[in-house]
């Protein structure tokens, strides 16, 4: 291990955050898309539900309770955000 705690065979990963100013508007609408799932409370049948979103507006499912939205969106690696 090296005096900053690393250990010499890992090699480091930079990762570039893209400048927004230079998207297109095609790569600004794909901008999350497998990374984040909006969670937004609606109404199914007259009963509360929450539907899931991509970050580019697709419905992806819907759930009967908020708590089970969240866990179907960490299952697959992603992260849940709300929708008001």
């Amino acid at each position: 291990m090296d005096p900053t705690g690393t250990n010499e065979n890992e090699s480091a990963e930079l990762v570039l955050a893209p400048d927004l100013r230079h998207l297109s508007p095609e790569q600004f609408s794909t901008l999350g898309v497998s990374q984040i799932a909006y969670v937004k409370p609606v109404l199914l049948n007259g009963a509360r539900a929450y539907a899931i979103h991509g970050a580019d507006g697709s419905p992806m499912a819907v759930a009967g309770d908020e708590q089970v939205a969240i866990a179907a969106i960490e299952q697959h690696e992603m992260v849940a955000a709300y929708v008001h």
